[in-house]
């Protein structure tokens, strides 16, 4: 088969050995990956895959399935599935763990759902498990014209939650407001701290999903409310700030770190049930949907980098096979 390789740095598409499915697992022809965040920093040498997981970059994929292994009933040879992955998704071929995968939602293409494992998998697992939000609680997502960021606004809007998102201008909040956010702040306009007070009639969020890191920590803190959790997705603002503890501990505040890559499989496997449970019927009703920006042949992944890294991109590119 064919994949993408790194090679000097440089994303070269190249033959590659061919996969098999083993115990547990389920092998897919694919037909659509997705670029992820995650995938840049690999290819720049600063995230290597966990221990086991595919060299190849590419955390999501849809496709068809084309061989179960020994103890596989969750799905059949010929299904049409998307799949959540720890790395390999850049090939023509995929091996993941049967938990990890999902049938396609009904009426959506390839295309489309290769738009959903990781973003939804991510925001619905730090929103709705880590942060344990429940209906009317408040929350903030920074980047919210990324792919979690669309993801997670159309699930709180969906259960109850209201949502106000940061963003890099005022087009991105837009779109997030017609996807279901209260509203948004530019960051090239400073601190966010008073538009979330405003938004939330100046009790502040009681969740904060943020891809930043160490730059919005004291924003964070301002910003949350009695009982907050913040949770710390990324590090694109840096990896070391200082915490102001008697805030914290003044309105028990909380704060997360989270990935969702380097769980076990067991647990990533309850986040796509729960994902095929709760959102999933809602993305076949068009509640939901994939937010898509551009679609890129796969063979030609480094555009598809080049337009995530000039940050203007709203929800996901999609790699074609």
């Amino acid at each position: 088969m064919k994949a993408i390789l790194l090679n000097d740095g440089k994303l070269e598409w190249q033959d590659t050995q061919a996969l098999t499915a083993g115990p547990g697992e389920v092998l897919i022809q694919n037909a659509a990956s997705a670029v992820n965040r995650a995938d840049l920093a690999q290819a720049a040498g600063a995230y290597p895959p966990p221990p086991g997981a595919s060299p190849i970059l590419g955390l999501e994929c849809a496709g068809e399935v084309l061989a179960v292994g020994e103890g596989v009933t969750r799905v059949a040879v010929g299904d049409r599935v998307c799949a959540l992955l720890s790395g390999g998704g850049y090939a023509e071929q995929v091996v993941a763990p049967a938990g990890q995968v999902l049938p396609i939602p009904a009426g959506l293409s390839f295309v489309e759902a290769a738009a959903l494992p990781e973003v939804f998998a991510t925001a619905y697992l730090n929103l709705f498990m880590e942060a344990r939000m429940v209906p009317g609680e408040r929350a903030v997502l920074h980047a919210g014209a990324s792919g979690v960021g669309t993801a997670g606004v159309q699930m709180c809007k969906a259960f109850g939650n209201p949502v106000f998102v940061t963003a890099g201008n005022a087009d991105k909040i837009a779109r997030c407001v017609e996807l279901g956010a209260a509203g948004g702040h530019s960051r090239h306009e400073g601190s966010f701290v008073e538009a979330v007070q405003a938004f939330s009639a100046d009790k502040g969020a009681d969740v904060i999903l943020d891809p930043v890191g160490a730059s919005y920590l004291p924003d964070n803190q301002a910003a949350l409310a009695i009982d907050g959790r913040l949770v710390i997705i990324g590090l694109m603002g840096g990896m070391q700030a200082e915490l102001n503890l008697g805030l914290m501990m003044m309105k028990r505040q909380r704060v997360i770190g989270s990935t969702l890559r380097a769980r076990s499989v067991p647990a990533k496997s309850a986040v796509m049930d729960a994902l095929h449970e709760r959102v999933w019927p809602l993305i076949e009703s068009g509640e939901i949907k994939p937010i898509i920006e551009a679609e890129v042949a796969l063979s030609d992944a480094g555009q598809a980098h080049a337009l995530i890294a000039g940050n203007e991109t709203v929800g996901k590119v999609i790699l074609t096979l």
